[in-house]
């Protein structure tokens, strides 16, 4: 397929510091006539003032990624939709980078390297772990800029209403129609902050935890709620 419209739809909550950096990138998508929709949990800070000007519509919706990018794609007039965290950072052609790809294949959904902001030596073997592991396995986690076709999104109801893992169960979904595509060129580049605030290996150990404990199938509420007490921790 050839898509001539992509939406780039941006769940958030309280991102000001982060989502100038995120959305100013994306100007050049906008120009070139794609959208970008930003749907916000109600967040406390000015992030919705900060964003009005940059995107093509703000959406308020109830808190959770699931719900938030499921909210988003119902108003998004693309023919691919593009999940990106309201974190990360996007090459300025990254429209293109999609175009090209889905039309060279006959894949309807695919994902990007990513790249940790961080320059501490460590994070470039942990963003090599992640990019490699999800070539393998065909799971993409959010802040690798999941795509997919939009008749394909709705055909299989997008998103799970659930509290952890939104990105991971989507994939195993998506990995039964084919493997994503697996862009290596013009990497995103995600925050560390979490790592560095929340130490890398206690990070990393929380990480793989949550996803041990996923596919042993613990209930998605329980993560979240270790999730959220890792964060809140300082």
């Amino acid at each position: 397929m050839k898509p001539s419209r992509i939406s780039i739809i941006i769940p958030c909550l309280n991102e000001a510091s982060y989502i100038l950096d995120t959305l100013k990138p994306l100007q050049a998508l906008r120009r070139r006539g794609h959208e970008i929709i930003l749907v916000d949990a109600q967040s406390a800070d000015n992030t919705v003032e900060l964003s009005r000007q940059l995107v093509d519509l703000v959406i308020t919706s109830a808190p959770g990624r699931a719900r938030q990018m499921n909210h988003g794609a119902q108003y998004a007039t693309g023919d691919v939709l593009c999940f990106i965290h309201a974190d990360t950072v996007c090459p300025d052609h990254i429209d293109q980078l999609i175009s090209n790809t889905l039309c060279q294949s006959k894949k309807t959904w695919g994902r990007f390297d990513v790249q940790l902001s961080g320059s501490f030596w460590i994070f470039r073997i942990i963003e090599w772990m992640m990019n490699k592991r999800s070539c393998l396995t065909a799971i993409a986690t959010g802040d690798q800029g999941i795509f997919i076709c939009r008749n394909i999104f709705h055909k299989i109801s997008g998103f799970a209403d659930i509290s952890l893992m939104e990105d991971i169960e989507i994939c195993k979904r998506l990995r039964k129609i084919s493997r994503p595509i697996c862009v290596n060129k013009g990497h995103l580049i995600t925050s560390s902050r979490r790592w560095e605030q929340q130490g890398i290996l206690r990070t990393m150990f929380l990480m793989w935890s949550l996803r041990l404990g996923y596919f042993m199938g613990l209930p998605t509420n329980t993560l979240a709620s270790k999730y959220r007490t890792h964060v809140s921790e300082k």
